[in-house]
């Protein structure tokens, strides 16, 4: 283990619970870090002890609203002033990823805009998980750690000791990370093919594999609103499977999302703790994603590889 004088860990308001328990893995104390907010909405934040010469760890998804992402601009600014030897942003969640090119005329590119952002605040590295595209990487001109949820959802799946499994995506774009995971675990991959009448409205959805009598595990990056993944398993039980249970990277769980999945054909939906969730559903569970981000800032510290973290 390297030197815990060398390093520190700081975190933003909304993901102290996260970096609460990377720093219990790491055994170090999380940074004293003040957000001062005016009655205005804005806010200003201050180190409050000396970093100068540390390699400093800023723990923050950038989920909704958008004051995530705002106070960890200002966290990198505060740094980079304060003579931080390097900055490294870790980012369970990187929001406004899903805006990763022009789909239509006349939109922005958000992840290039939010890459933008981190880079001119002064960013020196990256850690995140899950990219909603793998290609956000290119838009860094910084190292880019991008760790999997595979990590910890592979191993949950697999004490679950299910018999006639079955790995689904719930889109063809899912299409690549699903069918990582059934070679992982060697069972068949079935795809559903969805057309949207709009964001977050699904209008139509066809299986396209076997899905009867069998135990589906439908796997995605991010549910938000819930309506894609609650309409596949329902389709899905409809067509004869035996059960259906879902696995996400990013709890997103917006709007009706959570009624959605309570009275959906789903067992449970799994996913990690890179965002909070606060409603209550019976059926969502979280599983922490804490060590193994504790685990890739030990490497980083200490100039070594993280590619045998990664189980696909």
């Amino acid at each position: 283990m390297s030197d815990k004088n060398s390093f520190m860990v700081f975190s933003g308001t909304n993901s102290r619970y996260l970096a609460e328990k990377i720093c219990q893995s790491l055994k170090c104390p999380l940074g004293n870090l003040l957000i001062t907010k005016f009655s205005d909405g804005e806010f200003a934040v201050s180190y409050e002890e000396s970093i100068r010469g540390r390699d400093v760890f800023l723990v923050q998804s950038t989920f909704p609203n958008s004051d995530n992402l705002m106070e960890l601009l200002l966290m990198i600014d505060a740094a980079k002033r304060a003579s931080a030897k390097t900055i490294n942003a870790v980012i369970p969640y990187f929001g406004w990823a899903r805006q990763d090119r022009k789909d239509k005329p006349r939109v922005s590119i958000g992840a290039k805009l939010v890459a933008d952002l981190l880079s001119v605040a002064g960013i020196d590295r990256l850690i995140t998980m899950d990219l909603h595209a793998d290609q956000i990487q290119g838009f860094f001109d910084v190292p880019v750690d991008h760790l999997y949820a595979s990590g910890v959802i592979l191993p949950y799946l697999q004490s679950l000791h299910l018999k006639d499994m079955v790995i689904a995506s719930p889109d063809v774009g899912g299409s690549k990370r699903a069918n990582t995971y059934a070679k992982y675990l060697g069972c068949p991959l079935v795809l559903c093919n969805k057309t949207r009448a709009r964001a977050n409205v699904v209008e139509s959805m066809q299986i396209i594999g076997e899905v009867k009598d069998k135990n589906v595990i439908i796997i995605d990056d991010m549910v938000d609103t819930a309506g894609t993944i609650t309409k596949a398993a329902d389709i899905m039980k409809q067509a004869g499977a035996k059960s259906v249970r879902a696995c996400a990277s990013h709890c997103v769980m917006s709007g009706p999302a959570s009624e959605r999945v309570q009275d959906s054909a789903l067992e449970e939906i799994v996913f990690t703790d890179s965002i909070p969730y606060s409603q209550r559903c019976a059926k969502v569970k979280q599983l922490s994603v804490a060590d193994m981000f504790a685990e890739t800032i030990t490497r980083v510290i200490n100039n070594e590889s993280i590619s045998d973290q990664y189980l696909v």
